[in-house]
């Protein structure tokens, strides 16, 4: 079954976890929708969910007429599988039953009309990002990485079974890329350097961002989101207007 959604589907992937895939998807939902497009996050990480504990959303979506209302927060609508369980309850079925979850937020929720939506896609290239492909086959993608080889060699799987599938991969966004210190200019490559344009010139893509670590808030708690850091504010601020500068170009084109 191919499922239908309004607006730019995007899926944010990786080839594994702990890129920073999840608080990317998080933090351009934001930003797209501080630039006044309407935008739905959905947290297909069946697993691995950590959308509401990123954006700390205690509250539980609503239905009507058995469809459910998706959780509104800071002028987007969410969707994650952490809204369905009790606390931080495991979620231990087999591959069938993701399938027929991916299919209950698609078709269960009432999305509305929306300009971009964001899907937080589990890392790697198992049974989620293989359905997603077939039921979603005009769903285009962006692959995280970071800038460590380990990292790249990866990520390269996630994007090449894009391309198999007939996918079209927006770009690479290089995240954990450098880190500056406070009142200093200094970039220090933490996890190496280079790799996010390695992975884009494998892939035949481009490199859209490279998204530094940020610094610490004054508590000492990491700073993952935009409303914590201006300078993670002003990245995500480019990158999401470069995606929609790109992808309306493409519309024109075609």
């Amino acid at each position: 079954m191919i499922i239908l959604l309004s607006g730019n589907v995007i899926a944010i992937t990786s080839g594994k976890g702990g890129v920073g895939k999840s608080t990317v998807a998080v933090n351009l939902a934001l930003s797209l929708a501080n630039l006044g497009k309407k935008v739905a996050l959905i947290d297909l990480d069946i697993y691995g969910y950590s959308v509401p504990k990123i954006l700390n959303i205690d509250s539980k979506p609503k239905t009507m007429n058995n469809k459910i209302i998706p959780v509104g927060h800071e002028n987007i609508t969410v969707m994650s599988m952490g809204f369905l369980l009790k606390g931080n309850d495991p979620v231990v079925w087999r591959g069938p039953m993701l399938g027929k979850m991916i299919d209950h937020f698609f078709d269960d929720v009432i999305w509305g009309k929306q300009d971009y939506v964001i899907l937080d896609l589990p890392p790697g290239t198992g049974d989620v990002a293989l359905d997603l492909h077939h039921k979603l086959p005009k769903c285009q993608e962006i692959i995280v990485t970071t800038p460590h080889p380990n990292a790249v060699h990866v990520a390269e799987r996630a994007g090449m079974m894009a391309k198999q599938t007939n996918h079209t991969i927006i770009g690479v966004i290089e995240n954990m890329s450098y880190f500056t210190p406070p009142h200093s200019n200094e970039k220090y490559h933490l996890f190496g350097k280079g790799g996010g344009s390695t992975l884009a010139s494998n892939l035949d893509t481009e490199l859209l961002a490279s998204i530094p670590l940020a610094n610490p808030q004054a508590d000492g708690e990491p700073s993952v989101l935009i409303t914590q850091d201006p300078t993670l504010a002003d990245e995500y601020r480019a990158l999401a207007e470069r995606l929609i500068e790109k992808l309306t170009l493409e519309e024109v084109m075609n």
